[in-house]
Formats: C-alpha cells, structure tokens, sequence
C-alpha cells in the first residue's frame, strides 16, 4: 500500500466519499446532507468536516474521483491502440461513453441538472481539467509520433474538451444505438480534427 493509500484510509477519505455517493444515488446532490452522508460513514459530522470543509467540497471530491477514475481506466484501456492520435481518439470515445452510462452523472441529469450549468457557461471544473491535462499529454505524443497536427496543446485540448460537453449532457436523451452513432460521429470528428494537413 502506498503512502497516498494509507493515508485516505486513516483519514476516512474513501468511508466518507463512498457514504456521500450511496447518499447522491438516493437523494441527487441537493437532497444529500453532510449529516446523512456522516451517517451512512458511520463518522460524526465533525469528522467529516474536518475532512471537507462544506457539502460543496464534499461533492466536489466525490465527481473528482468518480470520474477521474473513468478518465484512467479509458486511457489504460487505449494505451496498445496504433499511433498517439489512434490512441487519443480512442481514450476520449471510451471516456464520453463512460460518463454518459454512469450513475452518478445519471442520476445529476435526473434530479439537478442545473447544477451543470455553471461549467458549461461560466468555469472549468475539475475534472474537466483533469481531461485537458491529460488530453494535453496525449497530444503533445501524437505530436512527437507525427499522428497529430502541430500547435499548442494545451489549445487543442481545450477546444477538444469544448467539443465533447454536449455529447455528455445529452447522456439521458439519447437510446444505446443513438449513443453507439454519436460517439462515432464524435470519433471521426476529433480524428479529423488532430489529424496532420
């Protein structure tokens, strides 16, 4: 076990995050209490302030690793694709459609959607500053493999991770054969888009 591990074990990190995501799953994001989620942790409520000082930091955790984790395991599962932008494409596909199935981005569509909007229209949240970074670090090998066109990075991840938010908060709209045509759409998209001239 390593230091991080041990350390999110002794301090109840992970008791807390998943009590705070059974609770989200029940109640959506507004109903859950920093009482119920200590409840359900079987911690006290100071505990869990210690921890995170407000229910919107609680939150804010909670998404990071939840999604953060679906951002790691779609790369892991691209990492033997073909060139930097095969491998690109494919890690951001798997990652949209993982997000768009997940229950707790489901269950945030359901019951508060409006909680979303403020990170389509007004900041970059976390996580999807997660997905820049590291779409950023994919592009700068596609770069070095000659798989993707030159510029910035940063800015074509950034303009990648723009392209992707409508896909992802139309998630409940969509059946499974719609979801399977517009990811697909979406791949040709960003393809076309980091391929060289």
């Amino acid at each position: 076990m390593t230091g991080t591990a041990a350390a999110a074990q002794t301090d109840g990190s992970e008791q807390i995050l998943d009590a705070a995501r059974a609770a989200v799953l029940d109640f959506g994001v507004r109903r859950t209490t920093v009482s119920e989620v200590a409840r359900r942790a079987g911690l006290s409520r100071m505990t869990v302030y210690r921890r995170y000082p407000d229910g919107a930091a609680l939150m804010r955790a909670l998404m990071t690793r939840e999604f953060g984790a679906l951002l790691t395991r779609a790369r892991d599962g691209a990492a033997e694709a073909g060139s930097g932008r095969e491998r690109l494409v494919a890690t951001c596909i798997t990652t949209i459609e993982l997000l768009m199935t997940h229950p707790l981005m489901l269950r945030l569509l359901e019951l508060d959607p409006e909680m979303l909007l403020p990170y389509l229209t007004e900041r970059t949240g976390r996580f999807q500053q997660l997905a820049r970074e590291a779409t950023a670090e994919a592009i700068a090998a596609g770069q070095a493999d000659d798989s993707i066109r030159p510029g910035d990075p940063r800015t074509l991840a950034a303009t990648c991770e723009l392209a992707t938010r409508g896909v992802v908060i139309s998630a409940r709209s969509l059946s499974a054969r719609q979801r399977s045509r517009e990811l697909g759409e979406l791949a040709l998209m960003l393809d076309g888009y980091l391929r060289p001239r």
